[in-house]
């Protein structure tokens, strides 16, 4: 058997998703107010002066605290459902079909949140990995419980959940420089869907 690890934005998805999901779950109060707040930020990230990690911890603590637990959850369900189904790259659809069809453990590392991926991915028999946020009581914090999962971290925690040595190969799908340490731990590597040798 093989490890098939998946990021997800961008891998597997055409597009960001999480931001969208943010805009789905944030109340209209806060998502009008963000849009000033953020747009800076936004622009800076885009040219490269702002780190994801930052922008990301940022947009979570405003939308998120305070939110009830089972609105996220609710919201991250609808998304999966309505939402995830129309930015899916076929290819990438096929890829992880193929694994499956081979027996391999599939498994989605990503930096996005659990509301909306864990329910994505029972729907299509994946493992997986990813961020999750702060709940006391019933209510998020907007934190971060633990660590974003992306850079280091993904294989950092790849390698805490698999002993990469049971597998016969270890396959590893990216698309941005947040997947480079997932992608060393693979002796099979995929970026932007090109296998590097």
């Amino acid at each position: 058997m093989n490890l098939a690890l998946f990021d997800f934005d961008g891998t597997v998805t055409t597009r960001e998703t999480m931001s969208d999901f943010v805009r789905r779950a944030a109340t209209p109060l806060r998502r009008v107010l963000g849009i000033p707040v953020f747009a800076p930020m936004l622009a800076g990230y885009k040219m490269g002066l702002v780190a994801g990690t930052t922008i990301r911890h940022t947009v979570t603590a405003f939308g998120f605290r305070g939110m009830p637990a089972l609105h996220a959850h609710a919201a991250g369900g609808r998304f999966a459902d309505e939402y995830i189904p129309g930015v899916l790259r076929p290819e990438a659809m096929q890829r992880i079909a193929w694994h499956q069809a081979q027996g391999d453990k599939v498994v989605l590392v990503s930096g996005g949140f659990d509301f909306y991926l864990a329910p994505w991915c029972r729907q299509h028999g994946l493992e997986l990995i990813c961020s999750t946020l702060e709940i006391r009581g019933d209510r998020l914090t907007g934190r971060y419980r633990g660590a974003q999962c992306v850079g280091e971290e993904k294989a950092r925690r790849v390698r805490e959940r698999y002993d990469l040595a049971a597998y016969g190969q270890c396959y590893a799908y990216g698309d941005t420089h947040e997947d480079e340490a997932m992608l060393a731990l693979a002796q099979r590597k995929f970026y932007r869907g090109v296998e590097r040798t």
